[in-house]
């Protein structure tokens, strides 16, 4: 489980990171995603599957603690919808979200599972990501390599009717103390409210809420 981690594997991958047999390798593998454990991609490559995705979102209790407030005072702020975000595998999950009671709003269920390849989310951890997988994602994502730069450097990012027409939205990323990323925290609502720009919009209230964030962490 830990081969696929950071990235989807072929079975070549697997043997060569767990120095198993060929078909030992592949009798696992199939065991697990039996037991959706682990999960193939559109490719064929194995990655995380979906049992372990809930795992991991009960094991984020002080992550969600700490997200509560800080997710709160950003959606008041700025009376749009606020999601958590963790990657799995190939994807973000959502592991948090707060929505204004009234007025058009973008609603992210927990547990939704979006692509790594559009919207703002996906820039910041495709940014922060190691650079293979990074170059895979790449070749099928609606932005570039130095989309993801803009990220580094600003400390956010930003898309307007990228992965959905209509949305627009920012997100930031939240850093552990040794600098990894955690999660991402997005701000997303109607792209005509949040146009032309999100990020100079809400990014200063955002990358301060994401450090407070990481702070708290």
């Amino acid at each position: 489980m830990m081969a696929v981690a950071d990235e989807p594997h072929s079975l070549a991958e697997l043997c060569a990171a767990t120095e198993l047999p060929r078909a030992t390798a592949h009798r696992l593998a199939t065991a697990l995603e039996a037991h959706r454990i682990l999960a193939r991609t559109s490719d064929g490559r194995w990655t995380i599957g979906p049992t372990l995705t809930t795992l991991s979102l009960g094991g984020q209790d002080q992550l969600l603690d700490a997200a509560a407030p800080v997710m709160t005072d950003l959606m008041g702020t700025t009376g749009e919808s606020v999601q958590l975000y963790q990657r799995t595998g190939t994807t973000r999950t959502c592991i948090a979200a707060q929505e204004p009671a009234t007025g058009l709003r973008n609603r992210v269920p927990v547990g939704s599972q979006l692509p790594l390849t559009a919207g703002s989310g996906a820039k910041v951890f495709c940014a922060y990501i190691s650079p293979a997988l990074s170059s895979v994602i790449l070749g099928e994502a609606a932005f570039s390599e130095r989309d993801l730069e803009l990220v580094r450097e600003r400390g956010w990012a930003e898309s307007v009717s990228e992965r959905e027409v209509g949305l627009a939205s920012v997100s930031a990323p939240v850093m552990d103390t040794n600098g990894s990323l955690v999660a991402v925290l997005s701000i997303s609502g109607v792209a005509e409210r949040l146009r032309p720009s999100p990020g100079k919009l809400w990014g200063e209230e955002l990358t301060a809420a994401a450090k407070r964030l990481s702070a708290a962490l």
